[in-house]
């Protein structure tokens, strides 16, 4: 049966285990085990089926529905919106209602479910008895209710998705839909105040206000995608109908107060609104037409009569709608968000109306995320600002030993024959580690690393691009309107992005390799004589004659030597310090301590979901365990500073001590120098070797999950062709000679060919969960975590592969 107002249709789904995706991702995200939590995972299933059938107007339905929406609210806190359920749902409006969308998504489950909470109050308030004033007051809180909830959605919930909401809830439709439920809540109060006899005046103002409110509801409605034409029209003639009211009533009113010129005007403004509102009498449906009809038939009867009565008795010039005064306006309504909604947590409890939170044991997803913060946190407060300040020191001193030509130039007049005692331990160092062959063992172990990681990532790639080229092949075999569902690239955006990110660590990363490579070339001869034999290396470093030093070349040899060694020492300790640092490190086990927070946390707010930044303070707090050694960091500068201007102070007097020396000399001093520095490149090319074997085994992990999900993702693509491919053909098949492309897709077939497209999004959406927050894994860009990657290269918890990789 036609009538003046409209509801909202409910949202369709299918059935989902949502408990299995529970249940996987415990047994693989926590300690605890899921049999912990057997009678939670049967609860939840039981309440999805509840709500998600709840698809008649009753007030039972009411319940189901919040009770699921709260559990949903509150699991939030427990888990990641993308636990691995893919929820499917129809749209509800628009065009395309046999289109299903499917995200592994808990926000875009609970949207969902709060637009059917929203759909169940319009349709309970368009069952009402609506000519009774106890049926008007009901349908109109019903109507306050549904454009709360659909507020509550679009501030709350959509924009929390962290993905495409659904078509029909952009931010215009959302809009549209709460304005008019308001317009149908305020008229269902300007009908009670006519059924009541209010006087005219108040009445034309709640009419202006229902006008205004449908006029607002239009213009969003034509800025959308999904409010259809015919809701459109209806809009716009109930617009032009109310102000059509507004100016009847007011016009009754100053017939009442003896306005007549007035009332004329008025009258004619109120049948142009009508006239107005007629215009889409091809769009609307017959009760709102029959409304208009009848207000037009009054206000023409009333016109008639008015001006003849003005014309013979009162001749009260009539004002031009210009000079009329603006009607005042009467909102009686606002989008009214239910506590069960804005507040569900606080209806959960043991005695609480939605029962007792499920999972409320298991360690919440937050302290988690809270404990990975942390440990983020931490990890670039040590290695960026503490390490990486003491290592740049260290690098410091080298450069200038090494401008100065230190310690060659004081061994060559210390010990003009034979072999520095310093040189013969650095000599023996590297013997006993076989140094040249370590080096060369370190490169070829990287570079099978290196291979290998490139494989797995090709293969991967390999997969994405077969299937891409399969899709392609359907899709231009049947035409993109028969082939219609998501691209490879659009069904899986994150796994291609990755080809993209793991391709630039790769390239980054063979750039590094070839800056090592290219200094230990530069080093291999001198590697070479380090570790030969002692008398390859006398036979490298000349001897000098003994020079006659007087009392003050010997004094500046001294002092020199004293500088040196208390360098040498603050290196040592500083070694020995960043040592004991990586230690504590280590043994900063965050977890007990944050357990006991989220206990407290949880006690203080038994009813809110923890939040990672709720523990902002407990980091500070915690986190002040490194004060001291950040504090330690200027007097070590200082210090530092110190000592290099007294260093250079008595270099300047050592070699104006030492005027005059002979060839020999020098180049003893040369070749020396040259054995000291190729000591302090050993070291650091093992380092950087180190670094670069940890940097590709962490890769492996990326490149290995890529793989999977790329494999996944390809197989279900490729198992859901055929069905889809059969549906199409059905559809076509079946599809009367001479229906259109459009009509198709409406029909049985289309909607079958839809459906067949479902079992392919489980794994498009895992394949997205594969991909790591944070580029490599959780906190990958920091040296502490084992990639020594440098720092300033972390952007938004990412590696960043423009900034360049950097080992050691």
């Amino acid at each position: 049966m036609a009538s003046n107002i409209l509801f909202l249709p409910f949202r369709k789904t299918h059935p989902v285990s949502l408990s299995a995706a529970i249940k996987q991702y415990i047994s693989t995200k926590y300690d605890q085990h899921p049999d912990m939590f057997a009678r939670d995972l049967e609860l939840i299933d039981q309440l999805r089926s509840a709500a998600i059938l709840a698809v008649e107007p009753h007030v039972t339905g009411i319940r189901k529905i919040q009770a699921y929406a709260a559990q949903l609210v509150w699991m939030g806190g427990k888990f990641p919106i993308d636990i691995g359920a893919d929820f499917t749902w129809y749209p509800a409006l628009g065009y395309n209602t046999a289109r299903p969308m499917s995200q592994n998504n808990l926000r875009f489950e609970l949207a969902n479910i709060l637009y059917n909470l929203a759909a169940m109050y319009s349709q309970l308030a368009f069952s009402f008895n609506r000519s009774t004033s106890e049926g008007l007051k009901a349908a109109s809180n019903y109507f306050c209710l549904s454009a709360g909830v659909i507020s509550h959605l679009k501030t709350e919930i959509v924009p929390e998705m962290r993905s495409t909401p659904p078509e029909d809830m952009d931010e215009m439709t959302l809009e549209s839909l709460e304005h008019l439920l308001l317009a149908q809540a305020q008229e269902c109060f300007w009908q009670k105040a006519v059924k009541d006899g209010l006087k005219d005046a108040s009445i034309a103002k709640l009419a202006a206000k229902v006008s205004d409110l449908y006029s607002v509801a239009g213009d969003f409605g034509i800025k959308s995608d999904t409010i259809s034409s015919e809701w459109i029209h209806h809009m716009t003639a109930k617009h032009h109908h109310f102000a059509a009211a507004a100016q009847y009533r007011a016009a009754c009113d100053c017939l009442e107060k003896r306005k007549y010129g007035e009332e004329v005007a008025r009258l004619r403004d109120s049948l142009a609104c009508v006239d107005e509102a007629l215009k889409e009498t091809r769009y609307i449906n017959k009760a709102v037409l029959s409304d208009l009809n009848g207000l037009k038939h009054k206000v023409q009867e009333d016109l008639k009569r008015a001006e003849k009565d003005n014309d013979l008795i009162y001749l009260i010039p009539v004002p031009p709608k210009s000079e009329l005064k603006t009607l005042d306006r009467a909102s009686m309504v606002a989008a009214k968000v239910p506590k069960e909604v804005s507040d569900s947590s606080s209806m959960l409890g043991d005695h609480g109306e939605f029962g007792r939170p499920l999972f409320a044991k298991l360690v919440p997803y937050s302290v988690h995320v809270a404990a990975s913060i942390y440990a983020d946190r931490r990890d670039r407060l040590v290695n960026h600002t503490i390490i990486d300040e003491l290592e740049g020191l260290t690098n410091k001193i080298h450069e200038l030993l090494q401008s100065l030509h230190l310690p060659g130039s004081l061994q060559a007049l210390e010990k003009p024959l034979g072999l520095p005692l310093t040189l013969i331990d650095h000599a023996e160092e590297i013997r006993q580690q076989d140094g040249i062959n370590r080096l060369q063992r370190s490169t070829a172990d990287t570079e099978k690393l290196k291979l290998s990681d490139h494989a797995v990532y090709q293969e991967g790639v390999q997969l994405l691009r077969s299937e891409e080229a399969a899709d392609d092949q359907l899709r231009l075999k049947y035409g993109t309107q028969r082939w219609s569902r998501p691209t490879s690239k659009d069904a899986s955006p994150k796994l291609y992005k990755q080809i993209a990110e793991i391709d630039g660590y790769l390239k980054q990363a063979e750039a590094t390799d070839k800056l090592i490579k290219a200094k230990m070339r530069e080093n291999e001869s001198l590697l070479r004589l380090l570790a030969g034999s002692d008398r390859d290396l006398e036979d490298f470093v000349p001897s000098s004659r003994r020079p006659t030093m007087t009392a003050r070349t010997e004094r500046e040899v001294n002092n020199l030597r004293a500088c040196l060694n208390d360098l040498s020492r603050l290196e040592s300790r500083r070694k020995r310090k960043i040592d004991a640092l990586r230690q504590k490190v280590k043994a900063d086990d965050v977890t007990p301590d944050l357990l006991r927070e989220a206990a407290r946390l949880e006690r203080e707010w038994p009813m809110q979901p923890l939040q990672a930044a709720q523990f902002e303070d407990f980091f500070d707090a915690r986190l002040r365990r490194y004060d001291a050694d950040v504090a330690a960091l200027a007097p070590e500068r200082e210090e530092q500073a110190r000592l290099l201007t007294r260093l250079a102070d008595a270099n300047a007097a050592f070699s104006a001590a030492r005027v005059g020396s002979d060839s020999a000399t020098r180049q003893r001093e040369e070749a020396l120098q040259k054995l000291s520095a190729a000591y302090t490149k050993y070291k650091e090319i093992i380092a950087n070797l180190d670094t670069g074997r940890v940097f590709y085994n962490d890769l492996a992990k990326l490149a290995s999950r890529f793989a999977d999900d790329a494999r996944a993702f390809a197989h279900a693509r490729r198992d859901a062709a055929p069905r889809a491919r059969a549906a199409r053909e059905r559809g076509q098949g079946a599809r009367p000679a001479g229906l259109g492309a459009a009509a198709a897709r409406a029909a049985p077939g289309g909607h079958a060919g839809a459906r067949a497209d479902e079992g392919e999004r489980a794994a498009v959406e895992r394949g997205g969960a594969g991909d790591c927050a944070g580029g490599l894994a959780p906190g990958y860009a920091d040296p502490v975590n084992g990639l020594g990657l440098g720092q300033g290269r972390v952007k938004d918890g990412r590696w960043d592969p423009g900034s360049g990789v950097r080992f050691g």
